[in-house]
């Protein structure tokens, strides 16, 4: 096969690492699109891989050798695995079964392409496949997140029926899809230059040393947003409330506790191009903290709590004398979600909501790692199916480049949001 010139992948050297599971049959078709795309293709095949797919297979689509050992003499004579990845442009494994991810979560190296990744200093692109159950089991998300934490890409699986016969979340992305996320690794970052400003968790407003009012948000999807606002090349500030995730790499984190606090970051912060408020900030909080555990006895009613409104960031940072070139709101609602965005939106003054429902039994969405939500603008809305937060957030920011390109967000007849600064 000779590969087309003037192609995105011209040049490049991909190394794809094979695991095991009935979708690296994917992976043959896979192989076939970067090298018509001009990239070249090496290949690991993992034991569990070799039972759905074979090296012949594989070297003859690629027209490359096929690793598969570790303790090949003729390859590790010459540290192959070392060479492996340093010589690659890209890695990406795809299929990414749930055995794979949980080594390279934990630094397991104990077959040809874990040691080799372990041996590596780049950042890789992975696709998960792997039956719905697996991929909702909690050791499956934890391991996902600190993969991700650590400046990996994961490319989302998809919904749909699966060769166990179940139906869920777990399909292996189609190779079209992982083509144009491997794509873009070598494009020019949409969002480069551009400075964005994202707020993520809970406030914990104190009533005492131990107790304080907050509320059921994980931060999952404001922490996906900064993560993806910065894979599309901009310069991220993410300001936290107290979660139970990791800082994602290679991002400015800022850990908060009160919305006081949280305000006053997100202030300094700015100037920003972009600014995402995905934060649940508490809307109430004690007008004085106690000093001391406030004791509960025997036969005492209860104290009384005498509340006063925190602050607005939302509305601060949409009226500030640094405001953002488009500002983004989030509007977690019980009912009428759509009214209430609309009158959220025109009351805080941003540009955006995103609206989602909460509190249902089946749509839950606080710690959970699916979303279904509405972009809310100031002339349109438009529902999104429901989908991983991950996906969320990078359909989120496709819509923030389009904007920053194409749409006139304050109707100032401009086609182009300008940088700051």
């Amino acid at each position: 096969m000779t590969a087309p010139t003037g192609t995105e992948l011209t040049g490049k050297q991909i190394l794809l690492l094979i695991t095991g599971g009935i979708a690296a049959y994917k992976s043959l078709e896979l192989i076939r699109l970067i090298r018509k795309d001009g990239g070249s293709v090496k290949c690991i095949l993992t034991k569990g891989g070799e039972q759905f797919v074979t090296p012949l297979s594989v070297a003859a689509l690629s027209e490359h050798e096929v690793y598969t050992q570790l303790w090949s003499l003729k390859d590790e004579a010459e540290m192959g695995h070392i060479r492996l990845t340093r010589e690659a442009d890209l890695i990406v494994i795809a299929p990414a079964s749930a055995n794979i991810i949980a080594k390279l979560a934990n630094g397991i190296a104990d077959d040809l392409a874990s040691t080799t990744l372990l041996a590596s200093d780049k950042t890789f692109l992975f696709a998960p496949a792997m039956n719905h159950m697996m991929w909702s089991n909690e050791a499956t998300k934890e391991n996902i997140a600190k993969l991700e934490a650590r400046g990996h890409t994961l490319i989302a699986p998809t919904e749909g029926d699966m060769a166990c016969g179940e139906f869920g979340v777990g399909r292996l992305a189609e190779p079209a899809d992982i083509l144009t996320a491997i794509q873009s690794q070598f494009k020019k970052k949409a969002l480069s230059g551009f400075k964005a400003l994202v707020t993520s968790g809970p406030t914990h407003e104190p009533l005492d040393p131990v107790r304080f009012i907050g509320n059921r948000s994980s931060g999952k999807q404001g922490h996906a947003i900064a993560r993806a606002l910065h894979k599309a090349g901009a310069e991220v500030t993410l300001i936290t409330g107290p979660v139970a995730l990791p800082d994602p790499a290679g991002i400015k984190t800022i850990h908060i506790e009160t919305a006081d606090q949280m305000k006053a970051a997100a202030e300094a912060a700015l100037p920003a191009d972009i600014a995402v408020c995905a934060a649940a900030v508490a809307d109430w909080k004690p007008d004085k903290a106690q000093a001391q555990k406030m004791k509960k006895r025997e036969g005492q009613t209860s104290p009384e709590l005498h509340l006063i409104e925190n602050p607005d960031i939302l509305k601060t940072i949409s009226g500030h004398q640094n405001r953002p070139r488009l500002v983004v709101g989030f509007a977690a609602e019980t009912t009428d979600t759509l009214t209430a965005a609309r009158e959220k939106l025109l009351r805080k003054g941003c540009d955006w909501i995103v609206a989602n429902e909460v509190g249902k039994t089946s749509t839950p969405v606080f710690g959970e790692d699916s979303n279904s939500v509405i972009l809310v603008t100031r002339t349109s809305q438009d529902a999104w199916p429901t989908m991983s937060k991950t996906l969320v957030a990078e359909k989120l920011v496709a819509e923030i480049v389009t904007a920053f390109n194409d749409e006139d967000t304050h109707g100032t007849g401009r086609k182009r949001i300008p940088k700051s600064g």
